[in-house]
């Protein structure tokens, strides 16, 4: 599947990297503007620059034509994203520039990565109820869903999260998680709707092994592969075809 065909599914896709270190990353002036020009001389469009309230620092594109960059800087992660690309690639390079950059600019090596994560993550409007959509679409006649057979019963608190190690060492993973963003009051105000989207993420996240060195680049194209097989074959037929089919089905009645 191709980042369009992902994006007809749903309202925004994303496709991040992140960089998950043991130590705390540079905060010196002269360290941080280097590291954000030299990505911004890569990037030219990326000219939205700023600090928030926590001491993380962002560098961007425009949000207003729906597709942007952006790479990040906090505390102990550098992140890198690409929201609706138009091709995998796209936002593969971006990442790869910031894989090749931090080990002499940020003093990253790879004694001090404690993770790195590879995430597709897509958004889904819906004004309704999204506990009552993930119940519907997700959990059926599970063993939680029969919890909503109790007369009176409501979904307020509906946002799976699943981890499962895809290695005998336990050293890659793969997380999946569905977050609503209805309050658990909202669904017993009738005048109250979300205004934010029903939240999918799926993320491959790889440890450094024990024993030998490890190369963030190398695993980066890796879990790359990975995400794409897995969401293909189990994310988007699993998890993603059954919530647009019930935010369809809840947009009709």
């Amino acid at each position: 599947m191709t980042p369009n065909s992902y994006s007809s599914l749903c309202d925004e896709f994303y496709v991040d990297m992140c960089i998950n270190t043991e130590l705390d990353l540079p905060t010196q002036r002269d360290t941080v503007l280097a590291f954000f020009e030299r990505i911004q001389k890569q990037y030219p469009s990326m000219g939205r620059f700023y600090r928030r309230d926590n001491n993380e620092y962002c560098l961007e594109e425009s949000r207003g034509l729906g597709q942007y960059r952006w790479v990040t800087l906090e505390l102990d992660r550098v992140g890198s994203g690409v929201v609706n690309p138009s091709g995998f690639e796209m936002a593969y390079q971006q990442d790869r520039l910031v894989l090749d950059l931090v080990p002499y600019m940020l003093s990253i090596s790879h004694l001090d990565i404690d993770s790195l994560d590879v995430t597709f993550a897509m958004d889904f409007d819906h004004k309704g109820n999204h506990d009552e959509v993930i119940a519907d679409a997700l959990f059926g006649m599970t063993a939680f869903g029969t919890l909503l057979d109790v007369p009176g019963a409501k979904p307020i608190g509906f946002s799976p999260a699943v981890v499962v190690a895809l290695s005998d060492d336990c050293h890659t993973q793969a997380r999946i998680s569905i977050e609503s963003k209805t309050s658990v009051y909202e669904p017993c105000r009738r005048d109250q709707q979300a205004d934010e989207a029903i939240s999918l993420s799926f993320t491959i996240r790889r440890y450094p092994p024990t024993t030998g060195g490890f190369d963030p680049l190398k695993s980066f194209e890796y879990q790359c592969q990975l995400a794409e097989e897995m969401m293909a074959e189990k994310i988007v037929p699993n998890f993603v075809q059954p919530l647009t089919e019930t935010i369809a089905q809840k947009r009709l009645s």
